[in-house]
Protein backbone atom coordinates (compact mmCIF):
# COMPACT_ATOMS: atom_id res chain seq x y z
CA UNK A 1 0.00 0.00 0.00
CA UNK A 2 2.87 2.35 0.82
CA UNK A 3 4.38 1.85 -2.63
CA UNK A 4 1.01 2.58 -4.27
CA UNK A 5 0.47 5.80 -2.32
CA UNK A 6 4.05 6.84 -2.99
CA UNK A 7 3.64 6.31 -6.75
CA UNK A 8 0.31 8.16 -6.72
CA UNK A 9 1.77 11.15 -4.89
CA UNK A 10 4.91 11.15 -6.99
CA UNK A 11 2.81 11.05 -10.16
CA UNK A 12 0.84 14.08 -8.95
CA UNK A 13 4.09 15.95 -8.29
CA UNK A 14 5.43 15.06 -11.74
CA UNK A 15 2.28 16.35 -13.44
CA UNK A 16 2.32 19.52 -11.33
CA UNK A 17 6.02 19.94 -12.05
CA UNK A 18 5.39 20.06 -15.80
CA UNK A 19 2.48 22.52 -16.21
CA UNK A 20 3.53 23.28 -19.78
CA UNK A 21 2.55 19.72 -20.81
CA UNK A 22 -0.93 20.06 -19.33
CA UNK A 23 -1.40 23.50 -20.90
CA UNK A 24 -0.17 22.30 -24.29
CA UNK A 25 -2.42 19.22 -24.23
CA UNK A 26 -5.42 21.41 -23.36
CA UNK A 27 -4.67 23.85 -26.19
CA UNK A 28 -4.18 21.04 -28.70
CA UNK A 29 -7.45 19.42 -27.59
CA UNK A 30 -9.30 22.68 -28.13
CA UNK A 31 -7.65 23.15 -31.52
CA UNK A 32 -8.74 19.67 -32.61
CA UNK A 33 -12.29 20.41 -31.46
CA UNK A 34 -12.40 23.84 -33.16
CA UNK A 35 -12.97 22.75 -36.82
CA UNK A 36 -15.89 20.41 -35.95
CA UNK A 37 -17.36 23.18 -33.78
CA UNK A 38 -17.20 25.62 -36.70
CA UNK A 39 -18.87 23.07 -38.98
CA UNK A 40 -21.59 22.45 -36.37
CA UNK A 41 -22.15 26.18 -36.00
CA UNK A 42 -22.70 26.43 -39.76
CA UNK A 43 -25.18 23.55 -39.74
CA UNK A 44 -27.17 25.10 -36.88
CA UNK A 45 -27.17 28.54 -38.50
CA UNK A 46 -28.34 27.04 -41.78
CA UNK A 47 -31.15 25.14 -40.05
CA UNK A 48 -32.34 27.98 -37.83
CA UNK A 49 -31.79 30.95 -40.10
CA UNK A 50 -33.91 33.95 -39.09
CA UNK A 51 -36.94 31.89 -38.07
CA UNK A 52 -38.95 32.12 -34.89
CA UNK A 53 -37.39 28.81 -33.90
CA UNK A 54 -34.04 30.57 -33.76
CA UNK A 55 -35.33 33.02 -31.15
CA UNK A 56 -36.79 30.29 -28.95
CA UNK A 57 -33.66 28.15 -29.33
CA UNK A 58 -31.48 31.10 -28.29
CA UNK A 59 -33.67 31.65 -25.24
CA UNK A 60 -33.30 28.05 -24.06
CA UNK A 61 -34.43 24.83 -25.75
CA UNK A 62 -36.74 24.38 -28.69
CA UNK A 63 -37.59 20.69 -28.45
CA UNK A 64 -39.71 20.67 -31.60
CA UNK A 65 -36.96 22.18 -33.76
CA UNK A 66 -34.33 19.93 -32.15
CA UNK A 67 -36.29 16.79 -32.97
CA UNK A 68 -36.73 17.95 -36.56
CA UNK A 69 -33.02 18.78 -36.86
CA UNK A 70 -31.76 15.43 -35.50
CA UNK A 71 -34.17 13.42 -37.63
CA UNK A 72 -32.61 14.72 -40.85
CA UNK A 73 -29.04 15.39 -39.68
CA UNK A 74 -26.04 13.55 -41.12
CA UNK A 75 -22.32 13.62 -40.40
CA UNK A 76 -21.37 15.85 -37.49
CA UNK A 77 -24.95 17.06 -37.19
CA UNK A 78 -26.10 13.61 -36.10
CA UNK A 79 -23.96 13.94 -32.96
CA UNK A 80 -25.88 17.03 -31.79
CA UNK A 81 -28.61 15.37 -29.72
CA UNK A 82 -30.17 16.17 -26.33
CA UNK A 83 -28.36 13.25 -24.70
CA UNK A 84 -24.97 14.85 -25.49
CA UNK A 85 -25.74 18.05 -23.60
CA UNK A 86 -23.92 18.67 -20.31
CA UNK A 87 -23.39 15.58 -18.17
CA UNK A 88 -25.51 13.60 -20.64
CA UNK A 89 -22.49 13.58 -22.95
CA UNK A 90 -20.43 11.71 -20.33
CA UNK A 91 -23.14 9.08 -19.89
CA UNK A 92 -23.63 8.80 -23.64
CA UNK A 93 -19.92 8.15 -24.18
CA UNK A 94 -19.91 5.48 -21.47
CA UNK A 95 -23.00 3.85 -22.94
CA UNK A 96 -21.50 3.98 -26.43
CA UNK A 97 -18.41 2.09 -25.24
CA UNK A 98 -20.24 -0.55 -23.20
CA UNK A 99 -22.95 -1.13 -25.82
CA UNK A 100 -20.46 -0.97 -28.70
CA UNK A 101 -22.39 1.70 -30.59
CA UNK A 102 -20.55 3.09 -33.58
CA UNK A 103 -19.61 6.72 -33.92
CA UNK A 104 -20.88 8.71 -36.90
CA UNK A 105 -18.26 8.60 -39.67
CA UNK A 106 -17.40 12.30 -39.39
CA UNK A 107 -16.97 12.05 -35.62
CA UNK A 108 -14.87 8.90 -36.02
CA UNK A 109 -12.49 10.81 -38.32
CA UNK A 110 -12.02 13.54 -35.69
CA UNK A 111 -11.51 10.98 -32.92
CA UNK A 112 -8.97 9.07 -35.03
CA UNK A 113 -7.01 12.26 -35.66
CA UNK A 114 -7.00 13.04 -31.95
CA UNK A 115 -5.80 9.51 -31.13
CA UNK A 116 -2.92 9.90 -33.61
CA UNK A 117 -2.02 13.23 -32.02
CA UNK A 118 -1.91 11.60 -28.59
CA UNK A 119 0.15 8.75 -30.01
CA UNK A 120 2.69 11.32 -31.17
CA UNK A 121 2.78 13.26 -27.89
CA UNK A 122 2.76 10.36 -25.44
CA UNK A 123 6.39 9.43 -26.15
CA UNK A 124 7.60 12.91 -25.20
CA UNK A 125 5.23 13.07 -22.22
CA UNK A 126 6.44 9.75 -20.81
CA UNK A 127 10.06 10.72 -21.45
CA UNK A 128 9.56 13.97 -19.49
CA UNK A 129 7.82 12.23 -16.60
CA UNK A 130 10.39 9.42 -16.55
CA UNK A 131 13.32 11.84 -16.38
CA UNK A 132 11.47 13.83 -13.69
CA UNK A 133 13.28 17.03 -14.60
CA UNK A 134 12.72 19.85 -17.08
CA UNK A 135 13.63 19.13 -20.70
CA UNK A 136 13.84 21.53 -23.58
CA UNK A 137 11.31 21.59 -26.41
CA UNK A 138 13.87 20.11 -28.81
CA UNK A 139 14.42 17.09 -26.54
CA UNK A 140 10.68 16.72 -25.95
CA UNK A 141 9.72 16.67 -29.62
CA UNK A 142 12.73 14.52 -30.44
CA UNK A 143 11.37 11.88 -28.06
CA UNK A 144 7.91 12.33 -29.60
CA UNK A 145 9.33 11.65 -33.07
CA UNK A 146 11.42 8.66 -32.00
CA UNK A 147 8.63 6.84 -30.20
CA UNK A 148 5.79 7.83 -32.54
CA UNK A 149 6.71 5.22 -35.15
CA UNK A 150 7.33 2.59 -32.49
CA UNK A 151 3.95 3.35 -30.91
CA UNK A 152 2.32 3.16 -34.33
CA UNK A 153 3.46 -0.46 -34.49
CA UNK A 154 2.18 -0.98 -30.96
CA UNK A 155 -1.08 0.68 -32.04
CA UNK A 156 -1.55 -1.92 -34.78
CA UNK A 157 -1.40 -4.65 -32.13
CA UNK A 158 -3.72 -2.64 -29.90
CA UNK A 159 -6.18 -2.15 -32.75
CA UNK A 160 -6.31 -5.92 -33.29
CA UNK A 161 -6.85 -6.57 -29.57
CA UNK A 162 -9.61 -3.98 -29.21
CA UNK A 163 -11.24 -5.20 -32.43
CA UNK A 164 -11.35 -8.66 -30.87
CA UNK A 165 -12.85 -7.26 -27.66
CA UNK A 166 -15.50 -5.10 -29.32
CA UNK A 167 -16.22 -7.73 -31.96
CA UNK A 168 -16.43 -11.42 -31.07
CA UNK A 169 -16.02 -11.00 -27.29
CA UNK A 170 -18.68 -8.29 -26.96
CA UNK A 171 -21.04 -10.18 -29.25
CA UNK A 172 -20.58 -13.40 -27.29
CA UNK A 173 -21.10 -11.72 -23.88
CA UNK A 174 -24.14 -9.61 -24.77
CA UNK A 175 -25.55 -11.98 -27.33
CA UNK A 176 -24.99 -15.62 -26.44
CA UNK A 177 -24.25 -15.35 -22.71
CA UNK A 178 -26.91 -12.71 -21.98
CA UNK A 179 -29.58 -14.62 -23.91
CA UNK A 180 -28.72 -17.86 -22.10
CA UNK A 181 -28.65 -16.21 -18.65
CA UNK A 182 -31.98 -14.41 -19.05
CA UNK A 183 -34.04 -16.89 -21.04
CA UNK A 184 -36.00 -18.06 -17.97
CA UNK A 185 -36.13 -14.73 -16.14
CA UNK A 186 -39.44 -12.94 -15.74
CA UNK A 187 -38.33 -10.06 -13.50
CA UNK A 188 -36.85 -7.09 -15.33
CA UNK A 189 -34.51 -6.05 -12.54
CA UNK A 190 -32.90 -9.51 -12.55
CA UNK A 191 -32.24 -9.21 -16.26
CA UNK A 192 -30.77 -5.76 -15.62
CA UNK A 193 -28.53 -7.26 -12.92
CA UNK A 194 -27.23 -9.84 -15.39
CA UNK A 195 -26.50 -7.13 -17.95
CA UNK A 196 -24.79 -4.97 -15.32
CA UNK A 197 -22.58 -7.92 -14.39
CA UNK A 198 -21.63 -8.41 -18.04
CA UNK A 199 -20.89 -4.68 -18.31
CA UNK A 200 -18.57 -5.04 -15.32
CA UNK A 201 -16.82 -8.05 -16.83
CA UNK A 202 -16.38 -6.29 -20.18
CA UNK A 203 -15.08 -3.19 -18.37
CA UNK A 204 -12.51 -5.27 -16.51
CA UNK A 205 -11.26 -6.71 -19.82
CA UNK A 206 -10.96 -3.19 -21.28
CA UNK A 207 -9.09 -1.93 -18.22
CA UNK A 208 -6.72 -4.92 -18.31
CA UNK A 209 -5.84 -4.23 -21.95
CA UNK A 210 -5.47 -0.51 -21.25
CA UNK A 211 -3.07 -1.18 -18.35
CA UNK A 212 -1.03 -3.65 -20.41
CA UNK A 213 -0.53 -1.19 -23.28
CA UNK A 214 0.21 1.67 -20.87
CA UNK A 215 3.06 -0.25 -19.24
CA UNK A 216 4.28 -1.40 -22.65
CA UNK A 217 4.67 2.29 -23.61
CA UNK A 218 6.36 3.03 -20.29
CA UNK A 219 8.86 0.20 -20.67
CA UNK A 220 9.52 1.21 -24.27
CA UNK A 221 10.39 4.77 -23.20
CA UNK A 222 12.25 4.10 -19.96
CA UNK A 223 14.28 1.24 -21.41
CA UNK A 224 14.48 2.65 -24.95
CA UNK A 225 13.00 -0.51 -26.43
CA UNK A 226 12.64 -0.77 -30.19
CA UNK A 227 10.65 -4.00 -30.30
CA UNK A 228 7.04 -3.33 -29.33
CA UNK A 229 6.34 -7.04 -29.01
CA UNK A 230 9.22 -7.17 -26.55
CA UNK A 231 7.75 -4.18 -24.71
CA UNK A 232 4.37 -5.93 -24.47
CA UNK A 233 5.96 -9.12 -23.14
CA UNK A 234 8.00 -7.10 -20.65
CA UNK A 235 4.86 -5.23 -19.55
CA UNK A 236 3.07 -8.54 -19.06
CA UNK A 237 5.95 -9.83 -16.92
CA UNK A 238 5.86 -6.68 -14.79
CA UNK A 239 2.10 -6.94 -14.26
CA UNK A 240 2.34 -10.64 -13.48
CA UNK A 241 4.94 -9.97 -10.79
CA UNK A 242 3.23 -6.90 -9.33
CA UNK A 243 -0.51 -7.34 -9.96
CA UNK A 244 -1.64 -5.81 -6.65
CA UNK A 245 0.54 -2.73 -7.05
CA UNK A 246 -0.63 -2.08 -10.61
CA UNK A 247 -4.29 -2.78 -9.81
CA UNK A 248 -4.23 -0.71 -6.63
CA UNK A 249 -2.68 2.29 -8.36
CA UNK A 250 -5.16 2.06 -11.23
CA UNK A 251 -8.02 1.86 -8.73
CA UNK A 252 -6.73 4.91 -6.86
CA UNK A 253 -6.47 6.91 -10.07
CA UNK A 254 -9.87 5.59 -11.11
CA UNK A 255 -11.46 6.83 -7.88
CA UNK A 256 -10.02 10.28 -8.58
CA UNK A 257 -11.53 10.11 -12.06
CA UNK A 258 -14.93 9.10 -10.65
CA UNK A 259 -14.76 11.97 -8.15
CA UNK A 260 -14.18 14.47 -10.96
CA UNK A 261 -17.09 13.03 -12.95
CA UNK A 262 -19.34 13.12 -9.88
CA UNK A 263 -18.43 16.75 -9.29
CA UNK A 264 -19.16 17.58 -12.92
CA UNK A 265 -22.54 15.86 -12.62
CA UNK A 266 -23.56 18.39 -9.96
CA UNK A 267 -22.43 21.50 -11.83
CA UNK A 268 -22.67 20.45 -15.49
CA UNK A 269 -24.41 23.12 -17.58
CA UNK A 270 -27.43 22.43 -19.72
CA UNK A 271 -28.82 24.50 -22.57
CA UNK A 272 -28.29 27.98 -21.17
CA UNK A 273 -29.49 31.38 -22.24
CA UNK A 274 -27.33 34.16 -23.69
CA UNK A 275 -25.49 36.15 -21.06
CA UNK A 276 -23.52 35.32 -17.94
CA UNK A 277 -25.02 31.83 -17.56
CA UNK A 278 -23.73 30.82 -20.99
CA UNK A 279 -20.20 31.98 -20.15
CA UNK A 280 -20.38 30.32 -16.74
CA UNK A 281 -21.39 27.05 -18.39
CA UNK A 282 -18.47 27.36 -20.82
CA UNK A 283 -16.08 27.97 -17.91
CA UNK A 284 -17.36 24.91 -16.03
CA UNK A 285 -17.02 22.74 -19.13
CA UNK A 286 -13.45 23.90 -19.78
CA UNK A 287 -12.54 23.29 -16.12
CA UNK A 288 -13.91 19.75 -16.42
CA UNK A 289 -11.92 19.20 -19.62
CA UNK A 290 -8.76 20.43 -17.89
CA UNK A 291 -9.38 18.07 -14.96
CA UNK A 292 -9.97 15.14 -17.32
CA UNK A 293 -6.70 15.79 -19.12
CA UNK A 294 -4.83 16.21 -15.83
CA UNK A 295 -6.12 12.82 -14.66
CA UNK A 296 -5.09 11.24 -17.96
CA UNK A 297 -1.58 12.58 -17.38
CA UNK A 298 -1.78 11.46 -13.73
CA UNK A 299 -2.34 7.89 -14.88
CA UNK A 300 0.79 8.02 -17.06
CA UNK A 301 2.99 9.77 -14.50
CA UNK A 302 2.01 7.59 -11.54
CA UNK A 303 2.36 4.36 -13.53
CA UNK A 304 5.80 5.50 -14.67
CA UNK A 305 6.74 6.24 -11.05
CA UNK A 306 5.48 2.83 -9.93
CA UNK A 307 7.49 1.03 -12.60
CA UNK A 308 10.64 2.96 -11.75
CA UNK A 309 10.15 2.42 -8.04
CA UNK A 310 9.71 -1.34 -8.40
CA UNK A 311 12.04 -2.19 -11.25
CA UNK A 312 14.12 0.62 -12.73
CA UNK A 313 17.62 1.69 -11.69
CA UNK A 314 17.92 3.87 -8.61
CA UNK A 315 20.22 6.29 -10.43
CA UNK A 316 17.50 6.85 -13.01
CA UNK A 317 14.88 7.54 -10.34
CA UNK A 318 17.19 10.07 -8.73
CA UNK A 319 17.35 11.86 -12.10
CA UNK A 320 21.14 12.42 -12.31
CA UNK A 321 22.55 15.06 -14.56
CA UNK A 322 22.45 13.65 -18.10
CA UNK A 323 25.65 12.74 -19.90
CA UNK A 324 23.98 11.09 -22.91
CA UNK A 325 20.81 13.09 -23.60
CA UNK A 326 19.89 11.10 -26.70
CA UNK A 327 17.66 8.67 -24.81
CA UNK A 328 16.06 8.22 -21.42
CA UNK A 329 17.59 4.77 -21.00
CA UNK A 330 21.07 6.29 -21.18
CA UNK A 331 20.46 7.95 -17.83
CA UNK A 332 19.39 4.63 -16.37
CA UNK A 333 22.78 3.06 -17.04
CA UNK A 334 24.96 6.12 -16.58
CA UNK A 335 26.76 6.32 -13.22
CA UNK A 336 25.52 8.83 -10.69
CA UNK A 337 27.47 12.11 -10.38
CA UNK A 338 29.17 11.07 -7.12
CA UNK A 339 30.21 7.79 -8.70
CA UNK A 340 31.68 9.61 -11.70
CA UNK A 341 33.72 11.89 -9.39
CA UNK A 342 35.07 8.91 -7.44
CA UNK A 343 35.94 7.14 -10.68
CA UNK A 344 37.69 10.19 -12.15
CA UNK A 345 39.62 10.75 -8.91
CA UNK A 346 40.74 7.11 -8.87
CA UNK A 347 41.95 7.40 -12.47
CA UNK A 348 43.83 10.61 -11.62
CA UNK A 349 45.53 8.96 -8.61
CA UNK A 350 46.48 5.96 -10.72
CA UNK A 351 47.95 8.22 -13.41
CA UNK A 352 49.95 10.10 -10.75
CA UNK A 353 51.42 6.89 -9.35
CA UNK A 354 52.44 5.73 -12.81
CA UNK A 355 54.17 9.07 -13.43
Amino acid sequence: MKQILSAFGDGTRRVAGAPAILAAVLVLTLLVALPPAIVMRGLLAQSLGQSLAADSAAAGVNAEWWEEFTSGATGLGSAFTPRTMGFGGVLDNLSRVLDNRRLPAAVAVVVSGYVLLWLFLVGGILDRYARNRPTRAVAFFSACGVFFFRFLRLGVVGLAVYALLFGPVHGWLFGTVYAWATRDLTVEREAFGVRAGLYLLFGVLLVACNVLFDYAKIRAVVEDRRSMIGALVAAWRFLRRHPLHAAGLYLLNGLLFVAVIAGYAFVAPGAGTPGWSLWLGLLVTEAYLLARLAIKLQFLASQTSLFQGLLAHSEYIAAPLPTWPESASAEAIAPAPAERLDRDQARADETGREA
